[in-house]
């Protein structure tokens, strides 16, 4: 098999495009973290995060999270296309701060419960959770 000029042209972009792709992905969970905590720290603890280790289908990964004082909960898987999952907000008379759900997830990634609690501070906590079908077209 012989290549053209064309070929290998096309072949080298296509290299560098996949190469590029991680790290958008990887900006836009970092975009997402910069909204919603206005660029102020985040620090590790205070929040937890229930996923399983292993999920046998990408499309319904059950997941907890709760943090003790909390005014908001923000949900993101890193290596989905749109890695925001959900936010969840909680008034003065909430009777707690937790929720649990299902998440869609491509693949094998990691999952970010990252909290505002009720003094201005942001705490996460991160679990990578292993699928074996994704959910999201893989």
């Amino acid at each position: 098999m012989e290549f053209t000029r064309r070929d290998t042209l096309g072949l080298a972009l296509g290299a560098a495009a996949l190469t590029v792709l991680p790290y958008r992905v990887n900006a836009a969970g970092e975009e997402a973290i910069e909204a919603f905590t206005g660029g102020a720290e985040v620090k590790d603890g205070g929040v937890n995060l229930t996923a399983p280790e292993i999920a046998e289908n990408g499309n319904t990964v059950p997941i907890e999270v709760s943090a003790p004082g909390a005014s908001a909960i923000m949900v993101l898987a890193l290596g989905n296309p749109t890695p925001g999952v959900a936010t969840f907000n909680f008034g003065p008379m909430a009777a707690s701060q937790a929720a649990s759900t299902r998440i869609r997830l491509a693949g094998t990634q990691d999952v970010v419960a990252i909290a505002k609690m009720e003094d201005g501070s942001f705490a996460k906590a991160s679990s990578t959770v292993k699928v074996t079908i994704g959910g999201c077209g893989g």
